[in-house]
């Protein structure tokens, strides 16, 4: 092994612990019978959606981010009922975020703090985030991620039907690579600023061939060749200000039209379409089912940050004090509500959806 010069190699690194490979996780937690049915329809029914052979709606729904897998079962046992429901216009996904991007610092998901204590106990996160989806998938609902860290979907993506790039790395040429060699369908959203070739050149770059650096299911470093992805599509989250209106929607289908790329919409009613107020989401969704009603093609999908319980909470210094069902990130929709507007956007756009089928 080369000799370490201590003074310039690994300078400011204080310990690490090893993590079990990938392919010793998947086999620790395998991915079988029913999950496995569930993740297979999930990709099946989501690429059929964004190929126009099914003309049906993706909802992807559920908390911010999870910060307790209780709870997290305990929401996807109640949607999945609401999932069966309305399956003839919609296609509900559930919402299962582990990795929360940071501006500046704050708690970086279940991954990477599992116990909210600052411990970072990834190797606990790693396994508790796969055992969740598991669970979850076993319920029968297929799950929405978004890919953040460039080594965990080795560990994960085997179980996700569709995944996202989030509006701070939809820019960076490495989730861009990433994004062409996963297995799902990949939404990129705008940027924070509301730009929309950033993720237009995001579809266009992730939907040709790469090579990259990460590890194989045996933990040995390899280069990765992709050949595209060809299931890539746009997510309007706002900006400096909201981007669900029609004027935006149509300009949104012009650049599409004009790079090349198939126009598949996806309308995130939360972050700056709801401009941080999460109850502003019904809004949106009400305006997304107004333009489909008049005529709109081009939408796909929705996504609505919903938890059991309404608003959120700062993480306490002591963890008794969280309360239950309430997110610890993001402000979201209670149940009730999320039970209730999805009920009422399966009504408005059902007629539509049919004749979208003609």
């Amino acid at each position: 092994m080369a000799k370490r010069i201590k003074e310039i190699d690994n300078l400011h690194i204080t310990g690490y612990e090893e993590l079990p490979t990938p392919g010793a996780l998947k086999d620790e937690l395998a991915l079988k019978g029913d999950a496995l049915k569930t993740v297979k329809r999930g990709h099946r029914q989501v690429k059929s959606i964004l190929n126009r052979e099914d003309p049906r709606l993706i909802v992807v729904v559920g908390p911010c981010s999870i910060h307790n897998p209780e709870e997290a079962i305990e929401y996807a046992k109640l949607l999945k009922p609401l999932a069966d429901e309305l399956a003839d216009e919609l296609l509900i996904l559930m919402r299962v975020y582990f990795e929360k991007p940071r501006t500046s610092v704050g708690w970086e998901g279940l991954i990477y703090d599992p116990h909210l204590d600052g411990s970072h106990r990834i190797d606990h996160g790693i396994r508790i985030g796969r055992k969740l989806m598991l669970d979850i998938a076993e319920v029968g609902l297929p799950i929405a991620i978004e890919a953040l860290d460039l080594i965990s979907p080795q560990y994960l993506q085997d179980l996700v039907s569709w995944t996202a790039i989030g509006a701070r790395t939809t820019e960076s040429p490495t989730h861009r690579k990433l994004a062409s060699g996963i297995s799902s369908a990949i939404g990129f959203k705008n940027n924070v600023e509301g730009e929309l070739m950033v993720a237009i050149n995001a579809i266009r770059s992730a939907s040709a061939n790469h090579s990259f650096i990460s590890v194989t299911e045996e933990g040995k470093v390899a280069v990765f060749r992709t050949e595209g992805n060809p299931h890539c599509h746009i997510i309007l989250r706002g900006g400096k200000s909201p981007n669900y209106d029609r004027e935006s929607v149509r300009r949104c289908e012009e650049e599409l039209r004009r790079a090349g790329h198939e126009e598949n919409i996806m309308i995130d009613c939360s972050h700056g379409n709801s401009q941080k107020n999460h109850d502003k989401q019904i809004e949106v969704l009400n305006e997304v089912a107004h333009q489909i009603n008049a005529g709109n093609d081009s939408i796909i999908g929705v996504m609505i940050e919903s938890n059991l319980e309404e608003g959120n909470q700062p993480i306490p210094d002591d963890l008794e004090e969280i309360r239950h069902g309430v997110s610890v990130t993001d402000a979201c929709i209670s149940w009730e509500t999320t039970e209730n507007i999805l009920r009422k956007f399966a009504a408005d756009v059902s007629s539509s959806l049919k004749a979208r089928s003609a």
